[in-house]
């Protein structure tokens, strides 16, 4: 079947689809390598009238440091066109703890984002800290770790922008947020509430913000438990692609079942593209 997805499932619904949010990682690009069909669909969804947004839960860089990464790669895109666990954190921290002394674990980029947004945001252990916020860390050391666990000790309120396991890269994996959560825990008995997918929230203030109602709006990614589980609980469309950290194998023995599953965007664009040549 043409339009057929990785389990021979009839996809050609996706056709008709206006609002594309992409994770990043591991679907769009590896690292600096942007994979095979990426600018073909993302060109083919603005021929169509559609409108993409990149919407990653990786903390580790800004929004403006991401516009330039997809820029120096090809891609078309500005702040518009991204939302971030870093931005879906903000919204959470203004909601419900507005003026609220924040202890971040992250990188310079997420501390400086925070604090342009109007967080109060520290690095340090000090007197009535409200919140603890844990990113995902390209520039975790051991004294970072050390302080969190301190302030921890003390009543506040856990969260973390995302609860990825791992991140992709050139030579596989290194660990992501989940995972210097996952060591957090073992020293201080304590889980945070993530904020990040699979909460839908990241979905639905992109989707409310720009106008798109659910039938009309897709979210693909390569995770399951985060990519897949946020669109499914939002509603939406979910569809996996292979180029990352997910396997067929797993899709077969996870409740978290993708709308569709390919192989990588490339086949998202021949299926959309044979459409466009009718």
């Amino acid at each position: 079947m043409c339009c057929a997805d990785y389990f021979g499932k009839d996809a050609s619904e996706i056709r008709g689809k206006k609002l594309f949010l992409f994770d990043m990682d591991g679907t769009i690009y590896e690292e600096g390598r942007l994979f095979d069909g990426v600018l073909d669909l993302l060109q083919l969804i603005m021929v169509n009238g559609g409108y993409y947004v990149f919407i990653t839960n990786n903390s580790s860089k800004s929004v403006n440091e991401y516009v330039e990464k997809v820029n120096r790669l090809g891609i078309r895109a500005n702040r518009n066109n991204f939302f971030t666990s870093a931005q879906a954190t903000i919204v959470y921290l203004n909601k419900n703890f507005p003026n609220a002394k924040v202890y971040c674990q992250g990188t310079k980029s997420l501390i400086r984002e925070l604090f342009e947004a109007g967080i109060d945001v520290t690095e340090k252990v000090e007197n009535e800290i409200d919140v603890v916020l844990v990113g995902f860390d390209t520039e975790l050391t051991s004294q970072k770790i050390r302080n969190t666990c301190k302030i921890l000790q003390e009543d506040v309120a856990y969260i973390a922008t995302n609860q990825d396991l791992v991140c992709p890269v050139s030579f596989g994996f290194v660990p992501d947020c989940g995972s210097i959560c996952g060591m957090i825990k073992n020293a201080t008995g304590k889980e945070p509430v993530y904020i990040g997918k699979p909460n839908r929230i990241m979905i639905d203030c992109v989707r409310e913000k720009l106008g798109y109602d659910c039938e009309h709006t897709v979210i693909i990614g390569d995770r399951l438990y985060t990519d897949i589980a946020s669109g499914l609980n939002a509603g939406i469309t979910a569809i996996a692609v292979l180029t990352g950290e997910t396997s067929p194998i797993e899709i077969n023995s996870s409740k978290y079942i993708p709308t569709y599953t390919f192989e990588s965007v490339k086949e998202i664009y021949n299926i959309m593209g044979e459409n466009s040549e009718k």
